[in-house]
């Protein structure tokens, strides 16, 4: 398969792309692009309210990821028309859309009180389906159910925050949740027929290059339909900041140029069935305690990172399942 683009063919995803990307994926499903648009339920989290923990996870603000329009305070329908106005502006000829319930556990409230708020955004002209964000013990088999019924007639998909494989690391920035939750989550997900999403983030407190490499392997086995990765942010006022200050050593910010290296490994040896909908979280400057990258934005990480793959002529799971896929050089 070595020299694809160069030849003419396709990867196994069946566009000319080096990765299995979630865009063109989407186009293929409804022939054209699908905006999201973001939502906030004015939901929380069972590590915020004291169900299990106090506080929250200790590297999240929220607002730091949410558009202006995405405010609790605001109807469901007031945010998606508001989201709509927003994007109409960049992207002019969408108008088909998703509603992402992104802020908090949008899984975490009595099933009657989120039929009131899914059914409230399908009702609106032009979405055609939803993403719910939520957390791996947010989950059971009656709202599963729901979300198959809805799967039905529209679009819909779970988008679970696991963040890392590693237990020591889940307790250390206040998950409350085990990853074994998370795979039973995951895997039950996929069971009822539904899309199933996962977020990670490289570069958490304790861990080294080789273990986030690792984590390849591990996620690559579970029925994932989608994956975000996000290099670690500190942001500003959170835990996690008080924690970098007082023990930077603990911490491995990515340089961009070592991003670069380790994202081209670790797609090498990722599974080449699982869509890659974003290599990076990007956050408002002034949210950001430090910032490494300088103004970098998300398109153009993409495309640098597309570059290099092309460069090197390599390709999302080249080496999945190979024993020439390494350690972290």
């Amino acid at each position: 398969m070595s020299g694809g683009i160069q030849n003419g063919m396709s990867y196994p995803w069946g566009h000319r792309r080096r990765f299995n990307a979630y865009p063109e994926h989407f186009r293929k499903l409804f022939g054209e692009r699908v905006q999201k648009l973001s939502v906030n339920a004015g939901l929380t989290c069972p590590n915020r309210d004291g169900t299990k923990s106090t506080g929250g996870c200790t590297f999240c603000t929220n607002d730091a990821f949410s558009p202006s329009y995405c405010v609790a305070e605001k109807s469901v329908t007031e945010q998606i028309g508001e989201g709509i106005a927003f994007h109409k502006n960049r992207y002019r000829r969408t108008s088909s859309y998703l509603a992402y319930f992104q802020a908090y556990s949008n899984t975490y409230a009595p099933l009657d009180k989120l039929k009131q708020l899914y059914e409230e955004a399908l009702r609106f002209p032009g979405i055609i389906g939803l993403i719910a964000g939520t957390r791996p013990d947010c989950i059971d088999e009656e709202k599963l159910q729901y979300f198959k019924e809805l799967s039905r007639k529209y679009y819909v998909a779970i988008e679970y925050g696991i963040e890392t494989c590693y237990d020591r690391t889940l307790r250390r920035i206040n998950r409350a949740h085990t990853f074994d939750e998370a795979v039973n989550a995951v895997r039950l997900t996929s069971e009822y027929g539904i899309n199933t999403g996962a977020h990670f983030i490289f570069g958490l407190p304790g861990e080294t290059m080789d273990e986030m490499l690792a984590e390849a392997a591990t996620i690559s086995e579970l029925p994932l339909t989608t994956v975000k990765f996000h290099q670690l942010q500190i942001i500003k006022g959170t835990a996690m900041e008080k924690e970098f200050r007082k023990n930077p050593e603990d911490f491995h910010l990515f340089s961009w140029e070592e991003y670069l290296a380790f994202i081209i490994m670790f797609l090498e040896g990722f599974n080449p069935d699982i869509l890659v909908e974003r290599f990076t979280g990007e956050a408002p400057p002034r949210f950001l305690a430090i910032s490494p990258w300088g103004k970098k934005r998300t398109d153009q990480i993409t495309a640098l990172i597309e570059k290099r793959l092309e460069e090197l002529d390599t390709w999302q799971g080249r080496l999945f399942h190979s024993p020439s896929f390494r350690k972290f050089e």
